[in-house]
């Protein structure tokens, strides 16, 4: 038997005998006549509904029934167990009652359900969705202590829409609710469903209050159901106002003043009639606009470009919310409050009060943190960043950080390298488009302009510094809340080397007298090199949504030194390279796609999955891609069970290079795939069972690296790692712990590249070679 199946023989000869155990345990604990409570099950008796209804019927009922039995993981019942094996505890604190109660799970009994209760239940949602003649009955079965009870539904025939009606009269507001019949979401032939009317009611108010009509409500609104004027299962539904509606919920309202209040403050402003200030000192009018803001701390043009009302303009909800958003996305306020006060109550006008109070404009924040990666590299990092959140009294974010930081290699080679970073960087973001051009968004995010500038000093102890310098102009602006772009128009990087040491140049140039062989692939690193041009990014995600299945995709595209390669006739392949300030400046395009798929398969259970692709090609004034801006995979977020940045190109073997040298693979295309799948065991406690896939690649044949670049048998050289993780959510932060290995070697002999025969737990050094454990913050993905 092989090491791996003698492994996996012996877990699941252990799990077969804890699921024995813990299964006949937990009944032992039971006193005299009590029976545990295992769950439900429901038996639908109906011969017209389809397969898939039924299916559906029984999920929702089932969700329905109290109370929910102990929780299992495969069978077991842990938290049960440990509620039983823990000792009642004098005291409601200290351990034994934290295992007890925090941990534990009071066992559910079969004398805890209510049987009658669960079949109205069942009854009241069944006529929810047009079962109007349903009937329920249950019976139980125990064995061995425990007891299923089984509840069985006889719906009848379900009731389906025959027709709708909208009544008419002459009111404006029954003209209104005539307009939209068409897209009613009452449709004839569908079942009667609860839901669907409801949906119908809020639909109604929706337009309803984009017309206008700012006090009406779904409430005002009946739908009445006659099922006796036809002989079978159907319904007419009669869609109209309830005779007690509100005389102001049938008015529409137009917009009189807008006031706002710029530095509202609850404590030092006195309240007047509705809880509206009555103190207009130091008021300002500007275009229609009331401002009080007595120290003058904001320009009035910010709330004219924010604020949707104009004086006359029929009150509608959208321009509402719009206006809420937009002054919530200026990020200056703290507290954003509205509020509509009839100012005309025979011409139906009413004012708009904008109460807004201004968070802190300044703040300075200092950052440490610690850090580990599979590279074996440790080390620490301070930040220290400082925000004025008015800089120009127009809503204006200042930004500006400096930083330091030192990564130490602990347990690698003991000629490995350390690194220091020290730098600073600076962002005036603006709130609208700076432009010779009008730009006049409807979103209700604000768009920003954005200018950037930075340096950052690196230093690779024993073999070189750069000097990192950045700056870079441009847009960001959101459609809503699933859509953002971000357009650099111009985004500048300089790198200049200093210090070069000659233990880094013989690794260039090699040493055949110390046994060292050129690379000549490090010399990018040293390189001065320039970078301007245009980059662009484009991000899509629903996540936030509670559905079962959302998406996330980022897309992002650079163009660097496309017009200057262009004007100057530049072509490095034929030995006509330009320079600008006697540096060869960079000219490729570059794109990348991220897309991942979350697949929600209860509370507590989730599949996560992630494909990334990327190709980046060099032309004109260049014949590589700089090496700040090539691709690298492996580390805690990317490929898990291979060390960052160790990972080909291609089926290139690193394990040759000086190990100082080794965590320096980069290529030029990129491919990765990750899955995984995670579960909830107990409140901050999660637990993940993964798999990542992918490589790098050459453009071009670099002889320095064979077998990296890309070809047509670009799968054969495909890394792959699988693993098991656990994740402490502690909502501020995420610790993640994963162990992964390699199944899959790209740089191992073609048909040797699997790797499980070669699993031997029992190995020391093979776990040393190829267990790695990645301590992280955040998920992977």
């Amino acid at each position: 038997m092989t090491p791996l199946k003698s492994y996996c023989y012996k877990i699941l000869t252990t799990l077969t005998i804890v699921v024995f155990i813990t299964s006949c345990s937990n009944t032992k604990f039971l006193q005299e006549g009590q029976l545990l409570y295992t769950g439900a099950k429901i038996n639908i008796k109906n011969d017209t509904l389809t397969k898939k209804e039924k299916s559906n019927l029984k999920d929702a009922l089932q969700d329905q029934l109290r109370p929910k039995p102990n929780s299992s993981i495969l069978g077991l019942r842990p938290k049960l167990y440990i509620y039983n094996i823990t000792k009642e505890p004098k005291k409601q604190k200290g351990l034994g009652y934290w295992l007890k109660y925090k941990i534990g799970e009071k066992p559910v009994l079969l004398s805890d359900v209510d049987r009658d209760f669960n079949k109205k239940i069942i009854v009241n949602y069944s006529e929810n969705k047009g079962f109007f003649n349903a009937k329920a009955s249950s019976d139980t079965i125990s064995k061995n202590k425990k007891a299923q009870v089984i509840y069985t539904l006889k719906p009848g025939a379900r009731y389906l829409i025959s027709q709708v009606h909208f009544p008419k009269d002459s009111t404006e507001i029954n003209a209104e609710m005539q307009s939209i019949t068409d897209k009613t979401f009452l449709k004839a032939g569908n079942p009667f469903d609860l839901d669907v009317i409801k949906a119908e009611r809020e639909r109604i108010d929706e337009h309803l209050k984009n017309k206008g009509f700012y006090y009406f409500s779904p409430e005002n609104i009946i739908i009445q159901a006659d099922s006796t004027v036809l002989k079978e299962p159907k319904v007419e539904l009669f869609v109209k106002l309830k005779d007690n509606t509100p005389s102001l919920a049938k008015e529409q309202f137009t917009i009189d003043k807008t006031i706002v209040f710029a530095d509202y403050n609850i404590d030092d402003v006195k309240l007047g009639k509705y809880g509206v200030p009555y103190n207009t000192d130091s008021l300002e009018v500007y275009n229609d606009l009331y401002i009080i803001d007595p120290e003058h701390k904001f320009k009035p043009k910010i709330f004219d470009r924010t604020l949707y009302f104009n004086r006359g303009d029929l009150y509608n909800r959208k321009d509402h919310n719009l206006s809420l958003n937009r002054l919530i996305s200026l990020g200056v306020f703290k507290f954003v409050k509205n509020e509509f006060i009839v100012s005309d109550s025979l011409h139906h006008k009413f004012d708009a009060y904008y109460l807004l109070t201004p968070r802190p404009f300044q703040s300075l924040r200092l950052e440490t943190l610690g850090k580990t990666n599979s590279a074996n590299y440790t080390g620490g990092e301070v930040n220290l960043n400082w925000t004025h959140r008015n800089f120009l009294k127009g809503a204006e974010q200042l930004k500006g950080a400096i930083y330091g930081a030192f990564d130490v290699q602990v347990g690698g080679p003991k000629d490995a390298n350390n690194i220091i970073r020290f730098g600073a960087n600076a962002q005036l973001s603006i709130p609208r488009i700076v432009a010779p051009f009008k730009f006049r968004s409807s979103s209700a995010y604000v768009p920003r302009t954005n200018f950037d500038i930075g340096y950052e000093y690196l230093n690779r102890t024993q073999l070189y510094t750069l000097h990192n310098f950045n700056t870079s102009f441009g847009y960001l602006w959101k459609e809503n809340e699933r859509k953002e772009h971000n357009l650099k128009v111009l985004d500048v990087t300089l790198i200049a080397p200093q210090n070069v040491t000659e233990k880094y140049l013989e690794q260039i140039k090699g040493n055949p007298a110390k046994d060292i062989s050129a690379n000549p692939s490090l010399q990018r690193v040293i390189d001065k090199q320039l970078i301007f041009g245009p980059t662009y990014s484009y991000t899509y995600t629903n996540t936030m949504l509670p559905k079962t299945n959302t998406f996330y995709y980022k897309g992002s595209a650079e163009l660097a030194g496309t017009i200057a390669g262009l004007v100057s006739g530049a072509d490095a392949k034929a030995g006509n390279q330009k320079e600008i300030f006697n540096i060869p400046f960079s000219q490729y395009a570059k794109m990348e796609h991220d897309f991942r798929y979350y697949r929600k398969l209860n509370s507590k259970n989730t599949i996560a999955s992630r494909i990334i692709a990327g190709v980046g090609f060099p032309y004109g004034n260049s014949t590589t891609i700089p090496y700040v801006k090539q691709f690298f995979v492996g580390g805690s977020n990317s490929i898990r069970a291979f060390r960052a940045r160790t990972l080909g190109p291609g089926s290139y073997d690193p394990r040759g290079q000086n190990a100082t040298f080794f965590f320096d693979q980069s290529g030029d295309i990129k491919l990765e795939m990750n899955a995984e799948y995670r579960a909830n065991i107990y409140k901050f406690l999660n637990v993940a069972v993964f798999a990542d896939a992918g490589n790098v690649w050459l453009v071009n044949e670099d002889d320095a690296r064979p077998g990296g670049k890309f070809s047509k048998d670009f799968i054969k050289e495909i890394a792959v790692g699988a693993g098991v993780g656990l994740r402490l959510d502690f909502s501020i932060l995420i610790l993640r712990l994963d162990l992964a290995m390699p199944l899959r070697i790209p740089y191992y002999e073609e048909g040797d590249r699997w790797t499980f025969d070669k699993i031997n737990f029992g190995d020391n050094s093979w776990r040393r070679d190829n267990l790695i454990l990645n301590i992280a913050i955040g998920y992977p993905f």
